[in-house]
């Protein structure tokens, strides 16, 4: 008689017959709230829908039981029939409508419990995924700031190692210089001391002295160098500085920043490194030229 009742009124309630059957079945037929509560748990599941099909074991047993309830049954059906009692009445329409009420009532307390626990699970899995995000946005920030700092470290050390490779082209320049000083000023000198013996040698005319040399020896000489950009510049070099003093010169007054290489457009020449150390002098741009700077 409950289980009978309970599948009638899941089913005035609207609920299909297949899945009553399976909410009364796998409850153990414990009632109406216990059936309601399956049926609401399980509405998403992919095979709600499918026939029920009780186990084998149940089925036999379910005959055995049922013919041994009969047996049973018949003494006490004979036994309501004398005393003159229906063991099978049915409700009437007032009792379906307060049962159907009642039940209603409680699916939709029963619906409300289950959306405020899947809200209160939304808002968990909510502050789970922004938890998530700001760990994932520090881990990012802390190797965007590794990054930076390693392009920091890199453009510090290549500025140092210029640095220092301009400090040493200008302290061999100065050096040069030196050493050219000391040439010349010995040479000075020693014409100095030798003038007083020239002094006593009888004076000849300015017309009996020889010739002036054919070719003058230049101490200078005008560059003008052509940069990237298309700009140029104009630079007065000793005749014995180094390729280098130009090279130096060129990176001390261009913006630029890229590595170059020095080219004479005619004759056309491309000056390496080894060039770098030979004086201007040596490498034909005595008294004037013209240098090209290109990219390396």
């Amino acid at each position: 008689m409950a289980e009978c009742t309970t599948l009638e009124s899941l089913m005035e309630m609207g609920f299909d017959r297949n899945r009553a059957e399976k909410a009364v079945a796998h409850t153990g037929n414990q009632g109406i709230e216990r059936a309601m509560d399956w049926l609401m748990e399980h509405e998403n599941d992919p095979d709600i829908d499918e026939p029920y099909a009780p186990p084998a074991e149940s089925v036999l047993g379910s005959s055995e039981q049922q013919s041994s309830s009969e047996s049973v049954s018949e003494p006490t059906e004979s036994a309501e029939e004398e005393m003159g009692q229906d063991p099978k009445r049915p409700m009437t329409e007032e009792e379906k409508k307060e049962q159907i009420k009642r039940l209603e009532e409680l699916m939709r307390v029963k619906q409300e419990e289950r959306r405020e626990r899947e809200r209160q699970e939304e808002v968990e899995r909510e502050k789970q995924r922004r938890k998530q995000g700001q760990e994932l946005q520090q881990i990012r920030q802390k190797l965007q700031d590794d990054e930076m700092k390693k392009l920091a470290d890199q453009r510090r050390r290549e500025k140092m190692e210029d640095r220092l490779a301009k400090q040493r082209v200008k302290e061999r320049i100065a050096r040069d210089r030196e050493e050219r000083a000391r040439k010349f000023g010995g040479g000075s000198s020693g014409t100095t001391l030798s003038s007083p013996t020239s002094d006593t040698s009888p004076q000849t005319p300015p017309e009996n002295q020889g010739p002036p040399p054919a070719k003058k020896d230049y101490d200078e000489c005008r560059i003008q160098i052509r940069l990237l950009d298309g700009s140029a510049l104009t630079a007065v070099f000793k005749a014995q500085e180094p390729l280098a003093a130009v090279r130096v010169y060129v990176q001390m007054n261009s913006s630029d920043g890229q590595d170059f290489t020095l080219l004479s457009p005619y004759p056309r020449r491309v000056y390496t490194d080894l060039d770098m150390e030979k004086p201007l002098r040596e490498l034909g741009l005595v008294p004037s030229a013209v240098l090209v700077v290109t990219k390396k």
